[in-house]
């Protein structure tokens, strides 16, 4: 093996000297820079210090060491003619790895420290070889954490070199492990001012814009959000937009993006009131409307078709706090501009799309992947009574539609692709069942032949009970439950046709 040469400077030194053993039996030559290459002559390990390359000290108490020429063009250079040309002018080596992880930040500022402390444990040569490393992962392996040794070195034994696969592996690693560092920097100047913000967050989000106010009045509130975001999302008039206007925004377009027929959907604390799908997007709206125009007032409305002068006119004859679209006719925006504080808002939904959702949890986060699925039909079992077909069935897809954004515990009654009631976060599924009868039968909903679906399993017949009586007579849930036999004879004795999706959509 031609003879290459790592840089190897580490604040966890965990590891470090059995793995520079094994680059040297590998023939691989060790660089190093104060306190590992004191260490890694401690275990009996040749090791030649910066400062030999360089031709240069470490001075200012060890601030400066590896912020030279000899060190970053050598961890730069491509494998080319003019690279290779200038190394050899220069009498600059190749540095073939990158062995680097930084000083504790976090931990010093995380236990009683000044000012100071703080400071002197913000890295500098470190991050900087890190990511020239990464950079040229092509040309430089970068290794960041002691977890990775033993896999580098069993491949450098096997292959002589490193796949392209885990190099880039190594990098985005690598480049992970610095914005990670930097960001935590970040956070402590912002916690100094009083405005910290979780960390994983702002490596995501490099745009803050400011909210109105958070959930309460009382509560300060912005929105951290990248490119993808605030390229596609613009506010077209009305007042600023407050945190739960966005909390609402990011239900909607989630909901709306579920349709492909002209469709509006209209949300209150981020439950959909009404939902309803036509042949012309005005008459969508005024369907959803009907839903339940008392709980639209001050609602979110989502259209997944351009908004046009005749929806216009309906959407201001009620309060509305935001309209949302993919866009607007001229004359729709003129009808809309006589509410001046109503937001008015064109968006890119599969831009803007959750593809993860976090959430703030015990001084932690909650993550998960977003719930992008659909109901898939020939996972639909009828467990009593027939397939339903035609028109019934699209009650189905769309009733299952709403009851996924629906807050747990869910249920919702859907006849004619449009929303007649729902019973959403009630403590006990019974209890969602009765709501969402009330609110039809508030509205003078006709329930005849509606369809009802559940978010989860019916834990036990009561609610099968409840819906007989009240003339309902397909149901569709995930099932699952360990009286689902106990249900499935309540349905029997009914007449009822229930359907097991064996997917549950709880939305918390």
């Amino acid at each position: 093996m031609e003879h290459k040469t790592a840089l190897v400077s580490v604040y966890n030194k965990e590891g470090v000297a059995d793995f520079c053993r094994s680059l040297v039996s590998l023939g691989w030559k060790i660089v190093s820079t104060g306190g590992t290459y004191k260490h890694l002559k401690d275990e009996g390990i040749n090791a030649t210090p910066v400062s030999e390359i360089t031709g240069f000290p470490e001075i200012l108490g060890g601030r400066v060491k590896t912020l030279h020429p000899k060190i970053h063009a050598g961890i730069l250079a491509k494998n080319t003619a003019e690279h290779n040309r200038e190394l050899g002018e220069k009498g600059i080596g190749r540095i073939d790895m990158v062995v680097v992880n930084l000083y504790p930040f976090k931990r010093v500022v995380s236990s009683n420290h000044d000012l100071d402390d703080a400071l002197e444990n913000i890295d500098i040569g470190g991050p900087t070889m890190i990511r020239a490393g990464a950079k040229n992962f092509m040309q430089v392996i970068v290794l960041t954490s002691p977890d990775d040794y033993n896999k580098v070195i069993k491949e450098l034994k096997s292959n002589g070199d490193l796949m392209r696969e885990l190099r880039e592996e190594l990098a985005l690693k690598a480049f992970s492990h610095t914005a990670d560092y930097d960001v935590a920097i970040a956070n402590y100047f912002n916690s100094r001012r009083g405005e910290a913000l979780p960390e994983k967050l702002l490596i995501a989000a490099d745009k803050k814009i400011a909210l109105r106010y958070g959930e309460n009045p009382h509560q300060m509130a912005a929105f951290y959000a990248g490119n993808s975001f605030t390229d596609n999302f613009h506010k077209l008039q009305g007042k600023e937009i407050s945190f739960n206007n966005m909390v609402d925004i990011d239900a909607a377009v989630s909901l709306i993006m579920e349709f492909d027929e002209p469709t509006a959907v209209i949300l209150k604390h981020t439950n959909p009131c009404g939902a309803a799908s036509s042949v012309r997007l005005a008459d969508a709206y005024k369907l959803a409307l009907s839903s339940d125009p008392l709980s639209a007032f001050g609602s979110i409305i989502a259209f997944n078709r351009e908004v046009d002068g005749e929806t216009a006119l309906e959407v201001v004859k009620n309060f509305v706090e935001v309209v949302l679209a993919p866009s607007f006719s001229d004359e729709a925006l003129k009808i809309l501009s006589s509410k001046q504080n109503m937001r008015v808002i064109r968006a890119d939904y599969n831009a803007i799309r959750q593809k993860m959702t976090v959430k703030s949890c015990l001084n932690g986060f909650l993550y998960q992947d977003a719930d992008l699925s659909s109901l898939d039909l020939s996972s639909v079992k009828a467990v009593n009574g027939e397939l339903p077909e035609g028109k019934t069935m699209e009650d189905v897809l769309f009733a299952w539609k709403l009851v996924k954004h629906t807050k747990s515990n869910a249920i919702v009654l859907v006849k004619d692709k449009k929303l007649l009631g729902s019973g959403a976060g009630q403590m006990s599924r019974v209890d969602s069942v009765r709501i969402a009868f009330e609110k039809a039968k508030r509205f003078s909903h006709d329930i005849s032949g509606a369809v009802l679906a559940s978010d989860a399993f019916f834990p036990f017949r009561d609610s099968i009970d409840i819906i007989a009586e009240k003339g309902v007579s397909i149901v569709v849930e995930p099932g699952g439950s360990k009286r689902d036999d106990e249900v499935i004879k309540a349905s029997e004795e009914h007449g009822i046709t229930l359907l097991f999706t064996g997917r549950r959509v709880f939305k918390h």
